[in-house]
């Protein structure tokens, strides 16, 4: 499936690039007065009036296969599966998946203090500075009034 997705996007960009080259090629309503009245365009590859016709019936042709390309395209892009669709969808799946457990905390050094037989500390002793808060998240970073 995914090889015929990607062939028939080779011939949808080679079929736009060549209907640009014959657009780009063929002559204007106004060439042809040019031509009646003696211009050189009359002695052309395709003669006077052949180039429009060949030049047209190739665009035209090559209109149909691209138009043909792009819902062949259009229909297997819908119908392939995919992983959820758009961004907005996929954040969703994620956001219904389960939260990992998290993981156990390590021992904070207030738990590793001894306790039992430890001498009191003197009564003009100053205390131990206490350890950081972790800092807050969400909405307690907004600082209050």
């Amino acid at each position: 499936m995914n090889v015929v997705f990607n062939i028939l996007v080779g011939v949808q960009m080679v079929s736009a690039l060549a209907m640009i080259g014959l657009i780009l090629i063929q002559h204007g309503k106004g060439a042809d007065m040019g031509a009646a009245f003696g211009s050189g365009s009359a002695g052309s590859l395709f003669g006077a009036s052949g180039s429009a016709n060949f030049l047209s019936r190739s665009t035209a042709v090559l209109a149909a296969v691209f138009f043909a390309c792009t819902l062949l395209l259009a229909y297997f892009s819908h119908s392939r599966p995919t992983a959820g669709g758009s961004l907005i969808e996929r954040a969703a799946i994620g956001a219904s998946a389960p939260a990992p457990a998290p993981a156990p905390a390590a021992p904070s050094p207030a738990s590793q203090i001894p306790t039992g037989n430890a001498p009191a500390a003197p009564a003009n002793s100053v205390p131990a500075p206490a350890a950081p808060a972790a800092p807050a998240s969400g909405a307690g970073q907004i600082p209050t009034k």
